[in-house]
This record gives C-alpha cells, structure tokens and sequence, in this order.
C-alpha cells in the first residue's frame, strides 16, 4: 500500500507541479516495466510534461539506450547506486528533459540473493542538475505489490523535489 497516498493522486500531483513549472519528465525503468510511465499517462493533460520512457530490463539495453558504462554494470551490477544514476542522466539527456526517474532492482519472486534480496531497489529521481538516489529494502509482499511501492516512493521523491 501506498504510504504517500494513492498513485493515481501522486500522478496527478505531479502532472500538475510539472505543468505549473514547465517542466518535462521521462522515465527508465527496469524492475518497475514502465509502471511508473503508466501511472503518469493515465493524468489527464499528461502529454504536456511526460515526453517518453525506456523499459531497459537487459543490461545491454542499458547500457546502449541510457548510456550505463560497461563497466559500471560488471563492477557494481544492475541493481546499484551507480547504475541507477546513470540510468536517470542517460534518460533525462537522451530524452533532453528537465526532470527524469529510473528504476532498477529485484521485484521478485525471485532473483534475489542474500546479498540483495527481493526487494531491494535503488531509485533515481533527478530534478535539473540534482539527482537523489535511494536504497529501498521493501519488505517482499509479492512482485505486483513491490512494482506499485516503488512507484508510490519514485512519484513521491519525484514530488518532494518539485516542491
């Protein structure tokens, strides 16, 4: 459940902040599969702010489309601070947005390790020049319900620096 408040009303707050601000945003996410895309799409009046998104759940797509260095992947791997970092620049240039998102973690059911459980999610927001990155160990409530969580907290990041 959403602790921000719903993520059709986060969506809509957000289209709204981005509107006021002339601002534009885009999207690159991996374990979220373009849920976050989604939930800004289905605002009315999105098409003034929301310019696109990339689904990049290989690595090699990440690496080719947002630009994520070979060496960051095989260093740190895709679920990392340093790969979601340059996943939200990549977007935001390649898209020449003012405000990007990126998502790369482990959903579940499976795919986790003891080193990175399911759950484990780093998230990226970036607002003109500031990027914040984030860890979140979310507790496994099943793949749909850790997708929408990551959504609630990237919208609500997402809004907290455009407030």
């Amino acid at each position: 459940m959403c602790r921000l408040g719903s993520i059709r009303e986060l969506a809509a707050e957000l289209v709204t902040l981005l509107a006021e601000r002339s601002l534009t945003v885009a999207t690159a996410e991996s374990c979220t599969g373009g849920a976050i895309a989604s939930a800004i799409t289905k605002v009315p009046g999105c098409s003034d702010v929301m310019l696109g998104g990339v689904v990049a759940y290989h690595n090699d797509i990440k690496h080719r489309i947002l630009g994520v260095s070979k060496d960051t992947l095989f260093r740190y791997g895709a679920v990392s601070e340093a790969t979601v970092r340059e996943m939200v620049v990549g977007v935001a240039d390649r898209f020449g947005v003012s405000c990007a998102v990126a998502t790369s973690g482990i959903a579940g059911p499976g795919g986790g390790t003891p080193e990175k459980p399911v759950g484990t999610v780093w998230v990226a927001v970036k607002v003109a020049d500031r990027v914040d990155v984030r860890l979140l160990q979310l507790p496994d409530k099943g793949r749909e319900a850790n997708i929408e969580n990551v959504v609630c907290e990237v919208l609500g990041m997402l809004k907290e620096m455009l407030q």
